[in-house]
């Protein structure tokens, strides 16, 4: 059985290969781009023999500075050099033939691989400019064509550039969240050594204080996403290495990992930015529990069914995700622990208190051992967590359990209203 870093390897061989295919996205571009041109040839092309001249041509320029030196990737200046060789290729093979708008195409994608800051945007522009000139079936002559070419434009302007703003803009983000944190923990440090005596000594305790926090807050976070996604991740895959043999089987396990992986990642770039899980965003709570409740039930193999009671009504948002993070905890320690053949979740609206019952017929466990370990051997939280969750909002988590006869458990929290459900 291969050990977690190589399923780690295997995530981060799959991104390689992402990029791999951007790279040989142009020679594909260029062969469709020519046996169209060939084969299916425009009004007013030019030539066959200078067309297939510069074909070749575009494909060494790609070659020496993309396939042939993938090293040049880095250096800022050549690669722009590149990327205007490039629109220049593509510009003349559109103008020889509208075909060649699949090679042009690239201009997209290797206008956010090579070039940085707002040139990136003008790649994106240049680009549109092209795939309008081929796609309104060369340069414009008549006002009519002119304003078939504007409409073009700005609409493979607006996807590309849209697509590509919200892209960028998370990268930057990033960069400034990373950057502003550095900038004020330098900052605390001088005030820090400025100081003396009392001062310096309650701001000590005040930055360990919020040390403490976040750091409980991202290990409830981490613990949530990440480490229940990377369980799922794990399991699909040692199920894919039993079914090997199994092409089918192999490839839904395959599947749902690569589905796993998405899910988490973008549930902990979330997390990092405090913002609630993205199905709340979207849905009420219960059907985002019972949503959760029947792809867990996919997953694992096991029979699961959610019901709610009372009349549903939007709560507070630390709320929603407090229940929301508890059942998913739940269902992960029934997958992980309890052997069970059966699940049922119920969320019950009542006057001032919601409660969220997970019932199980597992093999159960001992509570009064359990309630004694606050964290398991295998480094998970477990219930603490789940009790660290709910006694935040001033609700109250109960469970029973028995050895052999399944496990119960009940998060109580104040119906808190406010925000959208």
């Amino acid at each position: 059985m291969s050990s977690i870093s190589e399923r780690v390897d295997r995530l981060a061989a799959w991104e390689s290969r992402e990029v791999t295919f951007s790279r040989r996205l142009p020679y594909f571009g260029l062969a469709v781009g020519t046996l169209l041109a060939i084969f299916a040839p425009v009004p007013g092309a030019l030539p066959v023999a200078p067309t297939l001249a510069v074909t070749v041509a575009a494909g060494c320029w790609v070659a020496w500075f993309v396939t042939l030196h993938p090293d040049w990737l880095g250096r800022r200046r050549l690669m722009a050099a590149y990327y205007v060789g490039l629109i220049a290729f593509a510009a003349v093979l559109v103008l020889a033939s509208p075909w060649y708008a699949f090679f042009a195409w690239v201009g997209f994608l290797h206008a956010f691989l090579m070039l940085r800051g707002g040139w990136r945007f003008a790649g994106v522009a240049v680009t549109a400019a092209l795939l309008a000139t081929s796609q309104g079936g060369g340069p414009p002559s008549t006002p009519a064509h002119w304003l078939l070419w504007c409409v073009l434009a700005l609409f493979n302007l607006g996807v590309a550039s849209g697509i590509s703003w919200v892209t960028d803009r998370q990268n930057t983000n990033r960069k400034q969240l990373i950057e502003a944190l550095a900038e004020a923990n330098r900052r605390l440090a001088e005030t820090a050594r400025e100081n003396e005596g009392l001062h310096a000594q309650l701001l000590t305790q005040a930055r360990e204080a919020g040390v403490l926090d976040e750091r409980q807050r991202m290990a409830r976070e981490i613990h949530d996403t990440l480490a229940q996604g990377l369980t799922g991740i794990i399991t699909q895959l040692e199920a894919a290495e039993q079914s090997r043999d199994r092409s089918a089987d192999w490839r839904r396990h395959v599947d749902n990992a690569l589905a796993l992986a998405r899910e988490s990642l973008t549930e902990a770039r979330r997390s990092v930015r405090a913002v609630r899980p993205e199905p709340l965003e979207t849905a009420r709570l219960p059907d985002v529990l019972a949503e959760l409740t029947e792809r867990w039930s996919a997953l694992n193999g096991v029979r699961g069914e959610m019901s709610t009671t009372g009349d549903p009504c939007p709560l507070h948002p630390e709320v929603e995700v407090t229940l929301l993070r508890a059942a998913q905890e739940a269902l992960a320690n029934v997958a992980r622990h309890a052997e069970a053949s059966r699940v049922g979740l119920t969320l019950s609206y009542m006057a001032d208190v919601v409660t969220l019952d997970v019932r199980d017929d597992g093999v159960g466990f001992d509570v009064a051992a359990q309630s004694g370990t606050p964290q398991r051997p295998d480094g998970g939280y477990g219930l603490t967590a789940m009790r660290q969750r709910v006694a935040r909002v001033g609700g109250r988590l109960a469970v029973e359990s028995e050895l052999g006869e399944g496990t119960a458990l009940s998060a109580s929290v104040p119906a808190l209203s406010g925000g959208a459900g």
